[in-house]
């Protein structure tokens, strides 16, 4: 029996002096105070007095580049960058080579995952213009979902024909994740500053080609078709003030059928950090205004947004050179998305709570994860143990995604990842993996 006292749990809304007792991959008791039940044998005993202890984030969106693009990252570096972060589960998304499009394709992977993977995992089945017999073959219990981008972006998976579009989100009872930006709205915009600026754009003309518009225009496509066909959507890196009209707060979230997701780097970052940061901070959909920025975080302190995620997307350095047109979308973050947040809570944008809320709480409870993402009684033991004052500067060295770099690279941040166990075996301490841990694969109360 494990033993972690005196922390500061934060869970289900609220602060408390505490003990956590773990049994093998089971946590056991949750304890207010110090008291132990007598006649408990304790084997390990983790003292945390002045730290706080969190369940482990769920990350609903992250590409790990495996297989066919582990250049870039790969199941093992990206996993072990995950739970030196805090994040002990993820989902992991379809654009990989060959696309996760296959039931045949989806198995492969979660057979990587059992092989290779530190975290617990889930994959997503990626829809096609043609794979719609193969997505009625997946199996809710055993899958997170079904992901469609409605625009393109790496990996050429772009679903845009309104008849299958239709077809899935009436005939699917998976949720359905969505990539959400009008390609003839990008396209008409890619055209107008090539016109006017020639072919040599710089990062910041990245967020007027991906406009507010083209995200508008398929964000309020997609919820217009989850709602003809009572489908469960959930909409994911949102980006924009505008799209926030698109969604609810009126009910609890475990009765939503349309949901939405926000990422670290749309809180984190606007379009005046493109002239420090250039293409280390281009994503697709593109990091927009302060006012898009500071909305997105009205929207989720109301409740509007239901999830903080990574949409980690590690490239190689030399794959982000060139204008805007050239160099790759995407980048690190699962590492260091936990520690962000916890430092917009400190710079006083949402509370601690609210992280955990968003980043553990409501993950597990809109995808339906099967025990875990709470602190509770009979719940796996993914934990992670926090310094709250212990400043520190993220150093290139430390970096553990395979591409080696960061947006984050010489911030410094006030909380510090110290421990984390995932299903009760300690995988993360002292600034070292243990690479011999293995997660599992996600199951889904359905």
């Amino acid at each position: 029996m494990q033993l972690i006292r005196n922390a500061t749990i934060i869970n289900e809304n609220e602060s408390f002096s505490g003990c956590v007792l773990v049994d093998g991959e089971i946590i056991s008791a949750v304890i207010k105070g110090d008291i132990i039940p007598e006649g408990t044998k304790i084997d390990e005993i983790t003292d945390a007095t002045g730290m706080l202890l969190i369940p482990g984030v769920i990350d609903d969106q992250v590409h790990f580049r495996e297989p066919g693009l582990t250049h870039k990252g790969d199941i093992a570096t990206e996993s072990a960058a995950a739970v030196a972060g805090g994040v002990t589960s993820f989902m992991e998304m379809p654009n990989t080579m060959p696309l996760t499009v296959t039931i045949q394709a989806l198995k492969d992977k979660y057979l990587l995952g059992a092989d290779k993977s530190l975290a617990n995992y889930s994959f997503y089945m990626g829809a096609t213009n043609q794979n719609i017999d193969e997505l009625k073959k997946v199996n809710p219990h055993q899958v997170c979902g079904v992901k469609i981008f409605m625009g393109s972006s790496t990996g050429n998976m772009l679903v845009d024909n309104t008849e299958t579009l239709s077809r899935i989100f009436a005939e699917i009872p998976l949720l359905i994740a969505t990539h959400c930006e009008d390609e003839g709205t990008i396209q008409a915009n890619k055209a107008l500053y090539k016109s006017q600026y020639g072919d040599d754009l710089p990062v910041r003309f990245h967020p007027l080609i991906r406009d507010a518009e083209a995200c508008y225009k398929s964000s309020s496509f997609a919820v217009e078709l989850a709602t003809k066909y009572n489908a469960r959507l959930h909409v994911l890196h949102l980006s924009t003030a505008r799209e926030m009209s698109l969604f609810s707060n009126r009910l609890p979230l475990k009765d939503k059928k349309i949901t939405a997701e926000v990422c670290v780097h749309h809180l984190w970052f606007s379009d005046q950090d493109y002239e420090k940061y250039d293409n280390k901070i281009k994503w697709n959909p593109a990091i927009k205004s302060a006012a898009d920025r500071d909305a997105l975080i009205q929207a989720l302190n109301y409740n509007l947004i239901d999830v903080v995620a990574t949409d980690h997307a590690p490239h190689l350095l030399r794959e982000k050179e060139g204008n805007c047109l050239k160099a790759a979308s995407g980048g690190p973050l699962v590492q260091y998305s936990l520690v962000a947040m916890l430092q917009l809570a400190e710079n006083g944008c949402f509370s601690r709570e609210q992280v955990v809320t968003k980043m553990c709480h409501a993950p597990a409870d809109l995808f339906r994860v099967h025990k875990r993402g709470y602190i509770r009684e009979g719940y796996y033991a993914d934990l992670v143990l926090i310094d709250p004052s212990k400043k520190w500067k993220v150093e290139t060295a430390d970096i553990l995604s395979k591409c080696a770099w960061s947006p984050f690279e010489g911030m410094t941040f006030s909380h510090k990842v110290e421990k984390t166990w995932v299903n009760g075996k300690l995988v993360y301490t002292d600034g070292k993996v243990d690479r011999s841990v293995r997660g599992k694969r996600l199951l889904f109360d359905y």
